[in-house]
């Protein structure tokens, strides 16, 4: 079936190049890279990796002890519950 189709300027330079490399024509490639695609629909190909993410210790930022982080917590409560108190006097 012949029919015309507008390619955007990145796709028509990705095409060409894969069909110069290849040795194939354009029409092979493109036709092979559309058949491809439509194979694969929407689920990732079966070849690729999965990507996993590399987990590195950061630690805490200079001043912070990791040991007082419940002190911490339990003083940043406090000066919650002391603003809603002083909130609540000015109210009327």
């Amino acid at each position: 079936m012949r029919t015309t189709l507008t390619l955007e300027d990145d796709l028509s330079r990705g095409l060409k190049e894969r069909a110069r490399a290849s040795g194939k024509s354009f029409k092979e490639v493109v036709n092979e890279t559309i058949r491809r695609g439509l194979s694969v629909g929407d689920r990732p190909p079966e070849d690729d990796e999965p990507f996993r993410v590399q987990a590195r210790a950061c630690g805490f930022r200079s001043g912070v002890d990791p040991l007082k982080l419940n002190q911490l917590y339990d003083e940043m409560e406090l000066e919650d519950a002391r603003r809603k108190i002083d909130l609540s006097v000015y109210e009327p």
